[in-house]
């Protein structure tokens, strides 16, 4: 596959968009920073590739310093970063495998300590060490408006894990069959960055391939690059879209979205999981698509019917029954999400976007004059007790709005709270152990973080009403006196 074309010259990216702007912190300079903070002149910058000569805005400029400096400085600490990461995982899963720190101890004197496997079936990542959950819940049957829903959350939050223990828990638990699971190559950042994996559920009907993308994992920090880089494209005819999640999806650097690429070159997510579904697809007249991720990979689930969309592949559109995404970044501006609700609604593709409280992600990048990005379709948003309400935005849409400050700081000490007692509210199965309490400690002095821990979108997509889900579609009992509509039982 011809990747790439000398550089990522302006007449390049023209080729595909009608307007960008593509950051690159790997040339960036003290000097450069020194220019886009105090002076309009962006056109002769070395780590800012614009279809604009000049950017007046201060504010927008200010954006641009900010994400310059992080995506730097993640560069830098890139290797230390995943070399602490991968020592934390280690150690948790070192006292996981001996049954207990006292265990450990004692193994460790008899000589008899057990060494986890980082390939193995039971070997967690740090994200999955908060929630350890491996079953679906058997209470939902797969006529329950909620089964696709938390069958979609638990393959979201599985993508973090290793083939292995993917394979185990989709065909052992789950009985479902494993189609894989894979890296993906990230053509701007020159390595692989992306994680996906499929699987075939055939007890429902129609049956259904899952495809679920792995969001940003805690210590990896060139997924966290790809959430700080606000680098966008404006695709004709589809909108302004962010430009990093777009290089994690897939796109051929300075060439965009070719319709074909040639075999042989790196494997880019987008192209390998079309060919596969087009694949899976002619086999099975019936079988629906569903797609889904957490954080980054709810960007990636949202991004990939759009590239579909942009190759007119109707007929696996018309296939696409649902996308849901948990915890997920805003990735285009209004323009983009006109253009997907039309596409949706001509294949009749539901997607519902999860918002557990006052989650920091959803509400990043920022909604404003000096930003584009803006949320589309259905939000169903979860308070603290896990009630539901279907809003156009969620509360708190930028995060730092001031007077949100002290109903977050009660919600967080609820949270903190909540966790040594909801196991006697809800059962058993919402246990939540020592090191999700530690987060939950950590929010109280960084609000939003620990809400977007896939705990909480386990626990919103199982203690949902079975009704929730047909309602937000055809039954939604639409509110005259305010933004928001109140999910209730249909004979409310």
């Amino acid at each position: 596959m011809s990747a790439c074309c000398a550089g990522s010259s302006a007449g390049c990216n023209k080729g595909f968009a009608a307007d960008y702007m593509l950051l690159d912190p790997a040339k960036l300079s003290v000097m450069d920073l020194y220019h886009i903070l105090f002076s309009s002149d962006i056109e002769n910058r070395h780590s800012v590739d614009s279809s604009a000569a000049r950017e007046d805005d201060i504010n927008r400029r200010w954006i641009i310093f900010i994400s310059m400096v992080a995506q730097k400085i993640l560069q830098l600490v890139s290797k230390p970063l995943s070399k602490f990461g991968s020592g934390i995982e280690y150690w948790i899963n070192l006292v996981s495998s001996n049954g207990s720190l006292l265990k450990l101890v004692i193994n460790f004197v008899r000589e008899k300590m057990v060494r986890p496997d980082k390939s193995s079936a039971t070997f967690l990542s740090f994200t999955g060490s908060m929630d350890t959950r491996v079953d679906l819940d058997e209470t939902i049957r797969s006529e329950d408006g909620r089964y696709h829903p938390a069958l979609a959350m638990m393959a979201a939050k599985a993508a973090y894990e290793n083939k292995a223990y993917l394979e185990t828990i989709v065909k052992d638990r789950w009985k479902m069959d494993f189609l894989g699971s894979f890296d993906f190559w990230n053509d701007y950042q020159g390595k692989f960055t992306t994680q996906a994996f499929l699987l075939h559920d055939k007890r429902s009907d129609p049956d259904v391939v899952v495809v679920s993308f792995r969001g940003t994992e805690t210590f990896d920090a060139d997924a966290w690059c790809s959430d700080f880089d606000i680098s966008w494209y404006a695709i004709p005819g589809m909108g302004n879209i962010h430009g990093g999640f777009m290089k994690a999806l897939g796109l051929v650097k300075s060439h965009g979205w070719p319709k074909e690429v040639e075999d042989g070159g790196p494997p880019l997510a987008y192209y390998e999981i079309r060919k596969m579904l087009r694949e899976i697809l002619r086999k099975n007249e019936k079988t629906q698509i569903i797609i889904t991720g957490h954080s980054l990979g709810g960007a990636l689930a949202i991004l990939f019917p759009s590239v579909l969309a942009l190759h007119e592949e109707d007929s696996m559109l018309d296939r696409l029954s649902a996308i849901y995404t948990f915890g997920q970044p805003r990735v285009g501006d209004e323009n983009f999400g006109t253009y997907m609700e039309k596409i949706f609604e001509k294949h009749d593709i539901q997607y519902f976007r999860f918002v557990y409280n006052y989650d920091i992600v959803p509400r990043l990048p920022y909604d404003d004059a000096s930003l584009m990005f803006k949320h589309f379709g259905t939000c169903i948003f979860f308070d603290s007790n896990y009630e539901a309400k279907i809003v156009e935005e969620e509360p708190n849409k930028n995060y730092f709005s001031p007077r949100y400050f002290i109903p977050k700081t009660i919600s967080s000490c609820w949270e903190l709270a909540r966790s040594f007692i909801i196991h006697y509210m809800k059962g058993p199965a919402y246990a939540e152990g020592s090191l999700c309490r530690f987060f939950r400690v950590v929010g109280l002095m960084v609000i939003g973080v620990p809400n977007h821990m896939p705990q909480d979108y386990v626990n919103s997509t199982r203690l949902a009403a079975p009704h929730i889900f047909p309602l937000c579609r055809k039954e939604i009992l639409q509110s005259k006196n305010g933004s928001s509509t109140r999910l209730v039982k249909k004979d409310d």
